[in-house]
């Protein structure tokens, strides 16, 4: 069997990758922030359960940490990486089963580990275009938002 895809191929670069968690349910939500929320239709991506957890120091994710610093400075040699944009997500199940937190907890620990996964990727790559965001889903499950979370 073969698939010919319908879309065509992008060979200009922009420069720019997402890290985000890996949950299916707002892969596709993402996609259209990114590419229509903050004009990068074609990011590379480095999407794993918890996203940009794994840059933030913990125990649960050390594996993890080293493997995705390796990729970032791979992508910063290699495809020129200029900007990291990190995207935190309502509800992650990494937080509730990896790091074992309670609900009430758990955007509190999100918003901390954003910004301590920036501060990571600064050290590692140089790179110092970095934000964040926060995907909220509606009390109706019907749409989600994105919120600019500061990195301080």
């Amino acid at each position: 069997m073969t698939y010919s895809s319908p879309l065509r191929y992008q060979p200009r670069r922009l420069h720019a990758a997402a890290i985000y968690c890996s949950d299916g349910r707002v892969g596709e939500h993402f996609d259209d922030f990114l590419a229509h929320g903050l004009d990068l239709p074609h990011y590379d991506r480095v999407a794993l359960p918890g996203g940009a957890a794994c840059l933030a120091g913990h125990p649960a994710a050390f594996v993890q940490q080293a493997s995705v610093a390796e990729e970032l400075r791979f992508l910063v040699e290699v495809h020129e990486l200029q900007r990291v944009v990190l995207v935190a997500h309502q509800g992650c199940g990494f937080y509730r089963a990896s790091l074992k937190l309670p609900d009430g907890l758990l955007e509190g620990q999100q918003r901390t580990d954003l910004a301590a996964a920036a501060r990571t990727i600064r050290a590692v790559t140089g790179i110092t275009d970095v934000e964040a965001w926060f995907l909220r889903v509606a009390d109706d499950d019907a749409s989600v938002t994105f919120e600019s979370v500061p990195l301080v």
